[in-house]
């Protein structure tokens, strides 16, 4: 009888007490940022490594500086159709969607700008009227053609698709983990988040969402599982010129960085990809079109940070949103 009573005391331990996968990290640099990638599971060096080498891979797809990616192929040959692989495809198509839904908001034919400012090369000034003037013509998504995996731009049209490209990223990481059996998992790639699953012991993920006017803190947390967070601001990449300062997310309708009453965007939801473009276009969008943007087309919540520092929070997020900031917070609803 004491003998028995030990063996099932022992089978009361050995099932209580179930072995955690084990945690397996990588942290690397790509696309110009750092990024960590977090893996639960017994395969995790091996995957870490292919997750590693895809995303090697998609940079020298989407790569606005290589000479052998495909955008610079297709910036290369404006004017002339021009093959493009799988992911490029997916992700232009995302981008010329996202684009009409915002009245080009979102434009990926930005590129001529970019430059212009110096956000491509670090040379970073503010050009002169007569320059912006003279590309404002050529930044316009709808001049585009998409067929299939065949692109055509018009000469002086160049495309960038670094709006998207990080999103698209997470995607395909986060896509490898699952098909892999991976049931929990985390990515950051600079900021942008994606969570497979829930953490190990069945919590949610814990995110932190960057407060704008003081980016080394944050400002509020969301409880996440199998969603993506990401966050465009004005506080990202800038400069700063007579006093005044500039920030890389362009309004195509002047040249000039979107100034519409937004310091941030932070879109969650299912896809990374779709977060990624929505949170450059409602940026762009400003206050108002982005909340009615995000009542017309659903499928996502999102929480912007005006420039008088107020916190707009949609009705979906209300659960999981934890401020850690004194900003007012108004939930924002579909009426």
């Amino acid at each position: 009888m004491k003998r028995i009573l030990i063996f099932v005391l022992w089978l009361v331990l050995l099932t209580g007490c179930e072995r955690q996968p084990e945690k397996k990290q990588i942290d690397i640099f790509a696309m110009d940022t750092y990024m960590s990638l977090t893996v639960y599971d017994e395969n995790g060096d091996a995957l870490l490594q292919q997750a590693s080498e895809r995303i090697t891979e998609l940079e020298q797809i989407f790569s606005v500086t290589q000479p052998d990616s495909d955008t610079s192929r297709i910036n290369a040959h404006a004017g002339k159709p021009v093959e493009i692989c799988g992911d490029m495809a997916v992700v232009m198509e995302k981008g010329l969607k996202i684009g009409a839904e915002s009245n080009g908001a979102l434009d990926i034919t930005i590129y001529p700008l970019l430059q212009a400012w110096g956000f491509t090369t670090d040379a970073l000034h503010v050009p002169d009227a007569d320059t912006i003037a003279a590309l404002l013509p050529y930044v316009d998504y709808t001049q585009v053609q998409l067929d299939g995996n065949t692109v055509t731009i018009p000469e002086n049209v160049m495309i960038d698709l670094g709006a998207l490209v990080k999103g698209y990223t997470s995607d395909a990481v986060i896509g490898l983990f699952r098909e892999n059996g991976v049931t929990s998992a985390i990515v950051s790639l600079g900021g942008n988040v994606q969570a497979l699953g829930r953490k190990p012991d069945g919590s949610l993920w814990t995110v932190g969402v960057v407060d704008p006017f003081s980016p080394s803190e944050n400002m509020c947390t969301l409880q996440i599982e199998n969603q993506a967070v990401i966050t465009s601001g004005n506080y990202e990449r800038y400069f700063e010129e007579d006093g005044k300062r500039y920030w890389h997310i362009l309004d195509r309708t002047d040249g000039f960085p979107a100034d519409n009453g937004l310091v941030s965007v932070t879109v969650v939801g299912d896809s990374g990809l779709t977060c990624d473009a929505l949170s450059t276009a409602l940026f762009v969008e400003g206050t108002e079109k982005a909340v009615n943007h995000w009542r017309q087309t659903g499928g996502f919540e999102m929480i912007c940070v005006t420039d008088d520092g107020r916190i707009l929070l949609t009705e979906g997020l209300k659960d999981s949103f934890l401020s850690l900031s004194d900003m007012p917070v108004e939930v924002i609803t579909h009426e």
